[in-house]
């Protein structure tokens, strides 16, 4: 399992053949803030976001909750049933850590721009 970039991990696709692998991508997947695809044994497939991980004894006592678009029930799926996992969305909040944002308060101050303390609208 390999990240490009600084953290990013868009595109990448863990399988089960490494399972210590699959877990710590699971594990990635819980702090990863856009839509993962789980890939089940049975052929199904599962796009959303997770939100919620438990972790058992065994794969088949642990498990993952996810959101998914357009569905009022969270989906639940067990360790043991994943045969692979994709990270297909967009990690909506990579690139605006803290650091990022005293970097361009920073900048803007600097280069005489108005910059304020104050967050963004979000309408």
């Amino acid at each position: 399992m390999s990240e490009s970039g600084e953290g990013l991990l868009q595109g990448m696709v863990v399988t089960r053949e490494d399972e210590s692998a699959l877990i710590g991508a699971l594990e990635k997947a819980f702090d990863y803030r856009g839509d993962v695809t789980v890939y089940k044994t049975d052929g199904g497939a599962i796009t959303g976001y997770i939100f919620d991980r438990r972790r058992g004894d065994t794969l088949a006592m642990s498990s993952v909750r996810l959101m998914i678009e357009n569905e009022e029930i969270p989906e639940v799926v067990l360790f043991s049933e994943i045969e692979r996992l994709g990270f297909t969305g967009r990690d909506l909040a990579h690139g605006k850590s803290f650091d990022t944002w005293v970097k361009k308060y920073t900048e803007k101050k600097l280069a005489g721009e108005s910059a304020s303390i104050e967050s963004e609208s979000l309408e």
